[in-house]
């Protein structure tokens, strides 16, 4: 494994971490509401936005991939969050809280990334952005479908596995844009 790797991942996590603090600071956790459905059509809405981009090759709204890979891994982890605390109550629970909970399901996701990489050599390195968004949004298509079963599969992975890869494949297109921004 390459400490450039280890260094790049939790640069992306440390700065998803800030964004994710301060909208919890500014808007708490109005987020707890939402039921994992609507969190899954905010991530289908951000992997969408990017891949119609880059399929027009232009944008109208003046915001960067980036937040949108960083929104991303955020509602990732949210949904992730939301399926631990498994309930409907919709009660926010304070900044700390959730800042706790999101360093947990990172450092699960980073783990995770750390065995897959092992395994695969970080052939994510020589994939394109474009092959990442597609992976998130099959992501997302099966997390649907899961949904759709009330959750139940007959031999697949969970809900939660779909979703460790979506924010690896997220953290994976915010390294190989920074990365194409320094050159």
């Amino acid at each position: 494994m390459s400490e450039k790797t280890i260094s790049q991942y939790n640069e992306v996590i440390n700065h998803c971490r800030k964004v994710f603090e301060a909208k919890t600071k500014d808007y708490g956790t109005s987020w707890r509401v939402m039921r994992l459905p609507s969190i899954t059509d905010q991530i289908f809405i951000k992997a969408n936005r990017i891949r119609t981009i880059d399929l027009k090759g232009n944008m109208k709204v003046n915001e960067e991939m980036d937040s949108e890979f960083i929104g991303i891994v955020n509602y990732s982890v949210i949904a992730l969050i939301q399926l631990e605390l498994n309930d409907d109550s919709g009660k926010e629970i304070s900044v700390e809280a959730a800042l706790d909970l999101f360093n947990k399901k990172v450092e699960a996701a980073k783990n995770l990334m750390l065995d897959k990489n092992h395994d695969y050599g970080e052939a994510w390195r020589d994939m394109r952005i474009s092959s990442f968004t597609d992976l998130i949004l099959m992501r997302i298509m099966r997390i649907r479908q899961i949904e759709d079963n009330l959750g139940k599969t007959i031999m697949s992975e969970g809900i939660d596995a779909n979703l460790f890869d979506t924010i690896n494949y997220a953290v994976f297109a915010l390294i190989k844009i920074a990365e194409a921004k320094e050159k």
